[in-house]
């Protein structure tokens, strides 16, 4: 397989592109850039920065990543963005690289669906097979679980976390933590339920939902103090692994409190 370039694109003859890559009309590729095998570039869209993009992912027109942060103590530091395997991200995203006030690097991880509009700023940590919808916004240093699923122009405050297999609805805006496998909504957000039916569509068997559903009585329905309810959800967990997730993530450092 050969590289694809067409004839509009302005590629920088220092740039890594494996083979299989496509780039199309009118993009833009950068010295610093890294693109692996089967990957294609979007028409007009600009790859720029200590960029380096894994295999297979498929960017759509007008998207620009890798370009400095919006952070105002930036000053030009080489950091980076890293964006693993198997991603797809729609029409006119913004990704940008990290900064040095944290690790100095963006990441997205592998098998990502970030749909159209969706900004995501320096420093946030991505995992993997998550949910964007479109006109999503997250600020700088938020870290996103597995399998998370984030409802349309939904807003995320800088430093939070949201666990894995955890939902948003639209227009949901988290000012704090939101924990593995709850779903939440609101301005500001609130917890509702547990996400049940994300948890049976990826093989969470009945009694792990069930004990999902009984940890989250816990944590939000037995009028216990925070610490009360990680105390009893930690020793549940030794029961029911699947609680392991939740309980790491409530005893794990949080500089935004959580949803509750």
């Amino acid at each position: 397989m050969s590289v694809t370039i067409h004839p509009t694109a302005l590629v920088n003859p220092n740039a890594q592109l494996a083979d299989g890559v496509v780039v199309d009309p009118y993009a833009i590729i950068g010295e610093y850039v890294e693109i692996g095998e089967g990957t294609r570039i979007g028409a007009h869209c600009v790859v720029d920065g200590h960029t380096r993009i894994g295999a297979h992912n498929t960017f759509y027109p007008f998207i620009s990543i890798g370009l400095a942060p919006q952070d105002k103590k930036y000053a030009g530091e080489p950091t980076r963005l890293e964006i693993g395997d198997h991603n797809t991200i729609r029409e006119c995203c913004t990704i940008n690289i990290g900064t040095v006030q944290d690790q100095g690097v963006t990441r997205i991880g592998n098998q990502n669906w970030i749909m159209a509009y969706v900004h995501i700023a320096h420093d946030c940590q991505l995992g993997n097979s998550i949910t964007i919808a479109n006109s999503t916004q997250l600020a700088g240093h938020v870290h996103i679980g597995d399998y998370a699923v984030l409802g349309g122009f939904t807003g995320v405050h800088q430093f939070c976390r949201i666990g894995a297999y955890a939902m948003t609805s639209v227009g949901t805006v988290l000012l704090q933590d939101l924990p593995p496998y709850v779903m939440a909504d609101g301005d500001p957000a609130v917890p509702r339920a547990i996400n049940s039916e994300g948890l049976k569509r990826r093989g969470f068997d009945a009694d792990s939902i069930l004990a999902i559903r009984r940890a989250y009585k816990t944590l939000y329905r037995k009028g216990l103090k925070l610490e009360e309810a990680k105390s009893e959800i930690e020793k549940d967990a030794g029961e029911w692994q699947v609680l392991e997730r939740l309980s790491s993530f409530l005893n794990g450092a949080t500089h935004r409190g959580i949803v509750r």
